[in-house]
C-alpha cells in the first residue's frame, strides 16, 4: 500500500509543479502502531520546483499540502517538507 501511495503523492506533485528533483521517502515504518493514524502514512518530501520561487517557506508548504489535500488524512497522516527552489 505505501507504494501505491508514494506513486500517488509523486503523480500529485510532478503534475501540480513539473518539479526539478522530487524524493518522496516513506517514514511510515517508524511510526508502526500509531493508532491516531488511522492506516494512513507518514511520508517526507523534498521537492525543488521554479513554483517556488520568491515563495516564503510557509508558502511553499501550503502549495505542497494544497496538491495534495485530497489525500489528507485518508491517505496521508504526516508530511515532512522541504520545498526548494531549482
Amino acid at each position: 500500500m505505501s507504494e501505491v501511495r508514494v506513486e500517488m503523492i509523486r503523480e500529485r506533485l510532478e503534475k501540480e509543479f513539473s518539479p526539478t528533483a522530487l524524493e518522496i521517502i516513506d517514514d511510515s515504518h517508524m511510526h508502526a502502531g500509531h493508532a491516531s493514524a488511522g492506516g494512513a502514512g507518514h511520508f517526507t518530501v523534498k521537492i525543488a520546483a521554479e513554483a517556488f520561487t520568491g515563495k516564503m517557506p510557509l508558502q511553499r508548504h501550503k502549495m505542497v499540502f494544497s496538491a495534495l489535500d485530497d489525500m489528507m488524512p485518508s491517505e496521508i497522516h504526516a508530511l515532512s517538507i522541504e520545498a526548494n527552489t531549482p
